[in-house]
C-alpha cells in the first residue's frame, strides 16, 4: 500500500563494509568476479523525501561540498546516482516525481563503504513505499543493477555473501551484532582505479558458514580471508598502513581490514565500549583522520 503523498520519509544509508573481498577473475568484458562478505553498520547518510510540486534534490552535511555541480543536478542526467535511481524508479513504475530529495552525506566519498550505492538503494526504497511499488516488481532487479554492482546488497542490507559482479547475493542465517569501528584518512581512492591496476590471481569462491553465533566465531572466521585489493591500494596510499597499524594497536581489537577498494579501513571489537574508546583515542592522535564507531548488524535502517 502506498504511503500518503504528505508524508516525509528519512531513511538511513547505512555504510555498507566488505569484511572480506576476494578477487577471483576477470571475465572477457573487463568484469571483475568477487566474492565478498557485506554487513551494515549503524553509520551512514541520511535521504528524506518530503513532497514538492516537482522533483528537487540537495545535498547537505559534512561531505556536501565534495560533490561537483554536475553531480547537484536533479535531472535526469544527472552524474548524482540518487537522482538516476529516482528517475529511474519513476520512469519504470510510472510515478511522478512529486517530491524534494535531500542527501545528507555523513560518509566520506569514494571510501570504499559503498556511500553511493546505499544511497540509492535508500532512495529507491522510499520511493517504493511512497508509491506502493512491490519489492516483487519484475524490473526491480535490474533497475539495482544497472546503478551499480554494489545497489542490489546495499538494497538488501543485511549481512550477505555477495558474489559474481554483485548479482549472487546470499544472506546469513545468523549475523552477530558486532562493535566496530570506521576509520578514513580523509583520502579518496577510485575504484576503477584500483581494479585497473589489480593483478587478479584466479581463485575460487569461499565457503562461508550460514551463521556465525558471535563475534569471535566471526574474527576467527575473517582471520582466514582478505582483501585482495588492499596491496594495489596501498601502492597509491601509503597512509592506509598507517590506519590499520593504528587500529591493530587498539586493546582488544579482534580483526582489521579495508573495506571495498579504500580508504576506509575498520576494526572489530567484543565490546561498544572497547570500540568507543579506541575511536577517541585515535581521535586525538589523528585529529585530522575521520572516525566513527557504532555497530554492524543493527542498522535500524527505516
Amino acid at each position: 500500500m502506498a504511503l500518503t503523498h504528505t508524508k516525509t520519509l528519512s531513511i538511513l544509508a547505512p555504510a555498507k563494509v566488505n569484511l572480506y573481498l576476494h578477487v577471483i577473475d576477470r571475465r572477457a568484458d573487463g568484469l571483475h568476479l568477487l566474492d565478498s562478505l557485506v554487513a551494515f553498520a549503524d553509520i551512514g547518510d541520511h535521504v528524506k523525501i518530503e513532497s514538492a510540486p516537482e522533483f528537487d534534490f540537495a545535498v547537505k552535511g559534512p561531505f556536501a561540498n565534495s560533490f561537483a555541480l554536475t553531480e547537484q543536478s536533479s535531472y535526469a542526467d544527472s552524474e548524482n546516482i540518487v537522482v538516476r535511481a529516482a528517475h529511474g524508479l519513476a520512469n519504470l513504475s510510472g510515478n511522478k516525481l512529486d517530491c524534494k530529495i535531500t542527501l545528507t552525506k555523513n560518509l566520506p566519498i569514494a571510501s570504499g563503504i559503498g556511500g553511493g550505492s546505499s544511497d540509492a538503494a535508500a532512495c529507491i526504497w522510499g520511493l517504493m513505499k511512497r508509491w506502493g511499488v512491490s519489492p516483487q516488481a519484475p524490473f526491480l532487479n535490474d533497475l539495482l543493477l544497472a546503478l551499480g554492482a554494489d545497489v542490489p546488497v546495499c538494497f538488501s542490507c543485511q549481512a550477505t555473501v555477495m558474489r559474481g559482479i554483485g548479482e549472487e547475493l546470499m544472506s546469513l542465517k545468523v549475523f552477530p551484532e558486532t562493535p566496530i569501528l570506521l576509520i578514513n584518512p580523509r583520502v579518496s581512492c577510485s575504484t576503477a582505479e584500483i581494479f585497473r591496476n589489480l593483478n587478479v590471481q584466479k581463485g575460487e569462491y569461499i565457503n562461508v558458514p550460514e551463521q556465525f553465533n558471535d563475534v569471535y566465531a566471526l574474527s576467527e572466521f575473517l582471520h582466514q580471508m582478505d582483501n585482495h585489493m588492499y596491496s594495489t591500494a596501498l601502492t597509491k596510499l601509503p597512509v592506509l598502513a598507517d590506519v590499520i597499524n593504528a587500529l591493530q594497536a587498539q586493546d582488544e581489537c579482534l580483526v582489521t581490514r579495508m573495506s571495498g577498494s579504500g580508504a576506509t579501513c575498520f576494526a572489530l571489537f567484543p565490546t561498544d565500549q572497547a570500540a568507543a574508546k579506541a575511536a577517541e583515542k585515535i581521535a586525538i592522535q589523528h585529529p585530522g583522520w575521520w572516525v566513527k564507531s557504532g555497530w554492524l548488524g543493527r542498522p535500524e535502517r527505516y
